[in-house]
């Protein structure tokens, strides 16, 4: 799927569309862990593109995300971003 065409689509259709091509690329076979693969993959750029918004202040950060500032520590850590 191209930049251009993924212009116009939602979030929500971005991730169906992907994870229809990813059983696709599958051919059948048995995916495992898609869970928390998803999460892994999503959680990371959103951390990413809010902490540059957000001129990388931890706590406006956790507070636009919901989380509790030690908990968004925890995460950055996780991902390498600390």
């Amino acid at each position: 799927m191209s930049t251009q065409a993924n212009d116009n689509l939602s979030v929500e259709e971005c991730v169906r569309a992907n994870l229809e091509m990813y059983f696709r690329d599958l051919g059948g076979e048995t995916p495992s862990n898609m869970y928390d693969m998803l999460l892994r993959l999503v959680e990371k750029p959103l951390l990413d593109v809010v902490m540059q918004q957000s001129d990388n202040n931890q706590s406006r950060a956790a507070q636009w995300l919901g989380l509790n500032r030690n908990t968004l520590r925890k995460k950055l850590l996780e991902h390498g971003m600390l």
